[in-house]
């Protein structure tokens, strides 16, 4: 069976996102087919559409979702229909070298589903991060669906898909953050601030927020900064020795991802301690840093890719500690907008305005 849903795409590099009836598949072997609640609209969607990740358009946008599965294939054991499911973009394969060394976080062949959604003509679509969820109906691999607490907010923890769950991922899972840490985050949009989220929930009791806009910045203190910032004001790296006893602080996190930002990480942090870059360059982008102060200041230098994460073991963690009031993932959700209001929500995230628009199905 072929299912005709609504769903947003857009077809050419820097088109407007249109909504386009599109044809689902019923599921195959491994797949799973999942009816769409809510998708927050996320900074690689807008990549997607300036065709910055690459050119294979049509573009069937959204990734960072929750939804309701309705249908599993033949050979799918771990999810059921019913099952309320955050979407992931790391299925593992459970078969690499990394997952037999027993680091499934670091797996080298995630898989997406194997049928293609189409345009009505026929036109195959390339789903976001092979997600593809600002649909009423979506087919992915159901290693990328992970089973959640049906009675927690879909629109907060759908965040956790993607940008919220990069942000915490780098402190506790890359930097390692751990309790009387010093930790600094440079650059408080959705991922910094979810940075300082997790550098908070990790037991740090030096958090400094560092951005150029004072409204991100209060932001990152109202979810955890104990300090902030405004590096358009003084220098960052001094201002994050002042406020570490001259030292540096032991973690700092890119959360920007320029040169730039990266050799003020390079140089705030103390002795041995540890950058972590969870931004991400544009591929132009070149670091030069000379290699006797890299190896002069000892630690370690990481970058994070979806913070680490591994959705099986840290989505339902995350979720209950929601749950518990000890994580406000409802801080992240700056609106709820219909899915014809997506290039209106492109235009605040570039300006800032918001942590997340969520898309409500």
């Amino acid at each position: 069976m072929v299912h005709k849903v609504k769903a947003a795409v857009v077809r050419s590099k820097n088109a407007d996102v249109t909504l386009e009836t599109i044809l689902v598949p019923d599921p195959g072997p491994g797949e799973a087919l999942v009816d769409i609640l809510t998708c927050g609209v996320c900074h690689t969607d807008l990549h997607y559409k300036q065709g910055a990740i690459n050119d294979d358009f049509p573009f069937l946008l959204g990734h960072e979702a929750t939804g309701v599965v309705s249908a599993v294939g033949p050979d799918v054991t771990d999810v059921a229909p019913g099952d309320r499911v955050v979407l992931n973009w790391r299925a593992v394969c459970g078969e690499c070298r990394a997952c037999r060394r027993g680091e499934p976080q670091y797996c080298f062949n995630t898989h997406n589903a194997t049928q293609k959604m189409t345009l009505e003509d026929g036109t195959e679509l390339s789903p976001a991060l092979g997600i593809g969820a600002f649909a009423e109906k979506t087919l992915v691999a159901a290693g990328q669906c992970t089973k959640v607490d049906p009675d927690a907010d879909p629109a907060a923890v759908g965040l956790l898909g993607c940008g919220v769950m990069a942000g915490i991922g780098a402190a506790i899972n890359t930097g390692n953050v751990q309790r009387g840490d010093s930790v600094a985050v440079i650059g408080c949009g959705g991922v910094g601030v979810a940075a300082v989220a997790g550098a908070a929930l990790a037991g740090a009791t030096t958090v400094i927020a560092v951005d150029i806009d004072p409204k991100k910045l209060q932001r990152a203190q109202d979810l955890g900064a104990t300090h902030t910032v405004d590096s358009s004001a003084v220098d960052p790296v001094e201002a994050i020795r002042e406020l570490t006893g001259g030292f540096g602080a032991d973690v700092v996190i890119d959360a920007v991802g320029r040169p730039e930002t990266y050799k003020q990480a390079f140089y705030a942090r103390d002795l041995a301690g540890t950058v972590v870059l969870v931004g991400v360059p544009s591929p132009e982008m070149t670091l030069e840093l000379p290699l006797l102060d890299v190896f002069g200041r000892g630690g370690s230098l990481k970058s994070s890719w979806y913070g680490d994460c591994l959705p099986s073991r840290d989505f339902p963690m995350l979720i209950s500690l929601y749950r518990q009031g000890k994580l406000d993932l409802d801080a992240f959700v700056t609106e709820r907008i219909r899915i014809d209001q997506i290039d209106e929500a492109f235009d605040k995230m570039h300006a800032g305005a918001v942590l997340r628009s969520v898309v409500e199905l």
